[in-house]
């Protein structure tokens, strides 16, 4: 297995997600005490929302980028950011290294595509929903018409992931606030919906929605995980 390196901390509650389902498809693939080769750079998640909420993009890119170069220093063969709003930076994290960065939308836009969906529902970080980084990778590359709560909505889903999931905390409100919100996109048109803040899974992943969720914090550890293994015996 090509090593994958992994910049999380941002936040660990996510991390923990892709660092337990690579480990645990690795498991499932060779069984025994089989684990997956991973090399993990783990941020103070509270020092990066202090350059989000500055808008200091350039420092943020330039902290991701140094890690970047410190993971393949380390063996890594391949870079994945697992948080889905720092891949506003992911081109300047690309660029800092000589190994892929597998990025979180192409992951998550595949599995739509080739699902026959065309109308994303996108819940995700106030960053994610309103910067064009994302909606427009899922347009310009992948022809997904994405659509985005109102602004009372964004404030929520935003508000809970920093004030709740990312703190560890879980609560039925919000889980029931989260489903209407979907049944809202549903009802505006959407045909599925996107979890792209990584997380949101822990959230809803288990609940039931109006349409069918496509969870990227899994999607993006997927695609890590068979590009790892790619041109490799089992």
């Amino acid at each position: 297995m090509k090593p994958i390196g992994l910049l999380g901390g941002m936040s660990w509650e996510s991390t923990a997600v892709y660092y337990r389902h690579l480990n645990e498809r690795m498991r499932d693939l060779r069984g025994g005490l089989a684990s997956a080769e991973l090399v993990v750079r783990s941020f103070d998640f509270a020092r990066i929302v202090a350059l989000q909420k500055k808008g200091a993009w350039d420092e943020a890119g330039q902290t991701l980028a140094e890690a970047a170069c410190g993971l393949e220093a380390a063996g890594a063969k391949v870079i994945i950011i697992c948080t889905n709003t720092m891949h506003l930076l992911a081109d300047q994290v690309a660029s800092a290294t000589t190994i892929p960065l597998l990025h979180i939308v192409d992951a998550t836009a595949e599995k739509i595509v080739a699902a026959g969906y065309g109308r994303p529902l996108l819940l995700a970080t106030r960053y994610t929903m309103e910067q064009d980084f994302y909606k427009g990778r899922l347009k310009q590359k992948y022809g997904l018409d994405a659509l985005v709560p109102d602004e009372a909505d964004r404030t929520i889903v935003h508000d809970v992931i920093f004030d709740e999931i990312c703190q560890g905390i879980i609560s039925p409100q919000s889980q029931a606030t989260y489903q209407r919100i979907i049944e809202k996109g549903a009802a505006q048109g959407a045909d599925c919906v996107i979890l792209g803040c990584t997380e949101i899974g822990l959230l809803i992943g288990n609940l039931p929605t109006a349409v069918p969720p496509f969870d990227s914090t899994l999607l993006h550890a997927d695609a890590a995980f068979d590009f790892a293994l790619a041109d490799q015996a089992a």
